[in-house]
Order: C-alpha cells, then sequence, then structure tokens
C-alpha cells in the first residue's frame, strides 16, 4: 500500500523542494532546481487514489470529483507543512507537493539586502514580490511578516490560498485567512479586511482586477500591504499592475501605484555553492522620486537604468546581485548563465 508520508519524509531528508507522485509513474523529487526520480515501483491509480483519498477533508475530495482539480495545504508532525494541488491527466491522477518548513527562515537567513531589511519599518505603501512559480516569493513575504511580527505591536491580516507559512502572534497580533475555508474571495476577505482594523494586510497574490484595485485601495488609505506578482522584473510589475485596469483609468492608477509603491523584490533562485539549498538573486526596485515620476510618466521601459545608477539608495540589477553573490563564493560562476 502506497505509504505518501514516507515518501514526504524521504523528500524532506533530501532537501527536495517539491514532490511530484502521478499514477502509473514512480515520484520524483526537485532538488536545487532538477527533477530526480525516486527509484521504486510505478504507483497504481487506485493505491494513490485511496492515499489522497485519506489526505483529504471530504469537502477537499468533493471538490476535486467535481472540478477534477484541487488546491489545500496540510502539516505532517515533526516534519513540515505543504501546499498541495491535485489534480487529473491522461494517465490518471497526480499530486504536487510543495515543502513549507515549519521554520521562518530570518531575513539574514536568506541573505536579503539590507534595504530590503529596511523595508519592515514602512508604515504604509506597497511591497511586492515578483518572480516565477518556485522563486521563494512566498518565503521572502513570511519572513519580511515575521520580521514586522516580532518588533512591532501591529495587527496583522493575511489572505492566502492556500495558507502556506505558520505564523503566531509575538509582539503582532495575527489574523491568517485562507481561501476556501475562512473566506469565500479574495475580493471580500480583502475589502472587508479594511473594516477589520489593520495595519499590515498581506494578500497571497494579486491575481485579478478586484485584488489589485482593492490592494492598492488599502495601502493608498495608510496601511502596509504585500503581495506577490508573477512578473520577470520591476518594469514589468509596473505594466502588469496598470494594464489590468481599463485605459480610461490607467494615468489614475499610475499616480496611485507611483503614491504608494515601496518595494519590488523581483526574485530568482539559483543553487548554493557547495551547499544543499538555492539562494535568491536579487533585482530591487525602491519607491523613490525618481522611480515615481518614471511610473507618473508611463516610461517604466527606464526604470532598469535607474536601478543600474542608483546603488547608493540601495536599488540593485539582477546583474549585480548576482556578482556580489559569486564574490562572496556563495554561488559557482556558472550560475551566470541560469539567471540572466
Amino acid at each position: 500500500m502506497l505509504n505518501i508520508i514516507e515518501i514526504l519524509d524521504f523528500a524532506v531528508k533530501n532537501y527536495a523542494s517539491d514532490i511530484h507522485i502521478s499514477s502509473k509513474n514512480t515520484p520524483f523529487l526537485r532538488i536545487q532546481g532538477v527533477l530526480r526520480k525516486i527509484e521504486i515501483d510505478h504507483i497504481s491509480q487506485e493505491d494513490l487514489s485511496i492515499a489522497l483519498k485519506k489526505m483529504m477533508t471530504e469537502d477537499q475530495w468533493a471538490l476535486f470529483q467535481k472540478e477534477w482539480e484541487v488546491d489545500f495545504a496540510i502539516s505532517v508532525d515533526k516534519l513540515a507543512r505543504f501546499r498541495v494541488n491535485v489534480f487529473r491527466h491522461m494517465n490518471g491522477i497526480s499530486v504536487a507537493f510543495r515543502i513549507i518548513p515549519y521554520e521562518i527562515k530570518s531575513l539574514e537567513d536568506l541573505y536579503m539586502p539590507e534595504a530590503v531589511k529596511e523595508l519592515t519599518k514602512r508604515k504604509k505603501g506597497l511591497i511586492l514580490c515578483t518572480g516565477p512559480t518556485g522563486s521563494g516569493k512566498s518565503t521572502t513575504l513570511a519572513s519580511l511578516l515575521d520580521r514586522i511580527n516580532q518588533e512591532q505591536k501591529v495587527h496583522i491580516i493575511t489572505i492566502e490560498d492556500p495558507i502556506e507559512y505558520m505564523h503566531s502572534s509575538k509582539k503582532s497580533l495575527i489574523h491568517q485567512r485562507e481561501l476556501g475555508s475562512h473566506t469565500k474571495t479574495f475580493g471580500n476577505a480583502l475589502r472587508n479586511a479594511l473594516r477589520e482594523d489593520p495595519d499590515v494586510i498581506l494578500v497571497g497574490e494579486m491575481r485579478d482586477y478586484e485584488t489589485i484595485s482593492l490592494a492598492l485601495k488599502a495601502a493608498e488609505t495608510g496601511h502596509l500591504v504585500l503581495s506577490t506578482l508573477h512578473t520577470n522584473n520591476a518594469s514589468e510589475t509596473v505594466d502588469r499592475i496598470v494594464d489590468v485596469f481599463p485605459s480610461e483609468q490607467q494615468l489614475q492608477v499610475r499616480v496611485m501605484l507611483a503614491n504608494t509603491i515601496q518595494a519590488v523584490i523581483g526574485q530568482r533562485l539559483v543553487p548554493m555553492k557547495n551547499a544543499t539549498d538555492r539562494i535568491a538573486v536579487i533585482e530591487l526596485m525602491l519607491g523613490t522620486s525618481a522611480v515615481k515620476n518614471l511610473i507618473r510618466e508611463g516610461k517604466s521601459y527606464q526604470i532598469n537604468s535607474v536601478l543600474q545608477t542608483s546603488a547608493k539608495d540601495g536599488m540593485q540589477t539582477f546583474e549585480k546581485s548576482l556578482q556580489n553573490l559569486i564574490s562572496n563564493n556563495l554561488v559557482p560562476a556558472m550560475a551566470a548563465g541560469e539567471v540572466i
């Protein structure tokens, strides 16, 4: 009989970031960004179906039967938390696990630039963490939130799908809400969050017009808003936000974004040197006067030039970040080809 917990335990002990278990195949682990096969017998659809049904709640199983795919998160005692996606495919069913450690790494453990650490002191505005899927965005946001939680007496509300890193109230009061379990839509949760006396709001992903509009409104009305976008760099992030709105609203949106943006943290992961982990190469755009003016004027294509010439303000390009990591012997020189 298939024992998924044993596979998850093996994955954690071998420093995997993701686990893929598919019917009529052997499991695969993603280690340092590369998929590696576990040499065990192929898994039958019946065994995988039985194991997954035991792992899911009745509601989750019913949703999977209806929609043929479902997202949720589970915790395994003394091991880790996992973000889970179950889906149907040509050969049956499959499940993808993303490992979320119980321990939230500090900004120092993540080798974040000093300018990123200073962002936790901001009282209002918009901080965005961007990058492709699996680039460590959730980990960075969790670390930023944990620093605020440790140092400030504020009310933090998170809206996630699903809840990934789990936070307990320290100096701050923190409430975590999950789509489907604690709220029916991101929009409802974000709209009502403004009536719940928050100081800091984390939105798991700015995924559509409504969420982006409400997040901008929250930042504009004096809250610190943290969120993610699947964009590749700072200029693309600005364009993505503006382009979500109808053309007649875009001038106003550029002004709102310029007034609220605190930072865009772009990330790409590369393997560390002589280690089993990966490290983020960081592009950092800060909301300086020069950046705000470019956003207002619709000249986002010039943002990269500002990053290149604003090191004194704490900004940096991916190229500069990678050079620093190589100079500090944290990543091998060959990593340059994997990032830039």
